[in-house]
């Protein structure tokens, strides 16, 4: 199967497609982890895609477009998260394959100005939530002691620009899947755990 994940901001759907990924033992391609890649290591492209990110921005199509076709070339199943994020997106991949379902992982910008905001980080690698994940002390981080801090684009203006420009982008890209017929919705605001087993009922992998 080729199956692709969208949603907003913080809408777990990163955790979906690497639970999907293991089920199914799909490949699995995300746009955030391969930017992640290029920024970790400092190369020309990580630092334009560091710098892009950080405004709040989204990534231009072209260079996700040649990042994703490098990506799925020659694989005949992989499960995408975070792409495509808009419809010049999804007409370019139609252009280069063709998907089985597109799942969208809904949450209300309530939810999501939730998740985000209250999220902390330590220098260390390890990540918090003040309401989900607290750490002992609201500052301090459990592991290494080191001042914890919001994340750049953490901050709620970003947070808000990120939700605009997903609301703005991502309702033509569901019209078109809709209109294709394999546009499948779940509720991203239950527990992982029934989120991931909507999932499944709704690609009638579990009864």
């Amino acid at each position: 199967m080729k199956i692709a994940l969208i949603g907003p901001p913080a809408s777990g759907k990163g955790t979906q497609a690497e639970l999907l990924s293991k089920e199914l033992k799909l490949p699995l391609i995300s746009t955030g982890n391969l930017f992640r890649w290029q920024i970790r290591r400092k190369t020309k492209l990580g630092k334009m895609i560091e710098e892009i990110v950080n405004r709040g921005d989204l990534v231009p199509d072209e260079i996700v477009n040649k990042i994703i076709k490098k990506e799925t070339k020659n694989k005949r199943n992989f499960i995408l998260d975070g792409y495509p994020r808009n419809l010049n997106q999804a007409i370019f991949l139609d252009s280069i394959t063709s998907l089985d379902y597109v799942l969208e992982i809904w949450i209300s910008d309530q939810e999501a100005l939730k998740r985000l905001t209250l999220r902390r980080v330590c220098q260390c690698g390890k990540t918090y939530h003040l309401i989900y994940n607290p750490p002992k002390n609201e500052e301090i981080c459990d592991e290494c002691g080191r001042t914890l801090f919001i994340r750049e684009d953490d901050q709620k203006e970003k947070v808000l620009k990120r939700l605009e420009i997903y609301h703005q982008q991502t309702k033509p890209l569901i019209d078109f899947y809709q209109k294709k017929g394999i546009l499948v919705k779940i509720n991203g605001e239950q527990p992982i755990k029934d989120v991931f087993s909507e999932i499944l009922i709704k690609l009638k992998l579990k009864k």
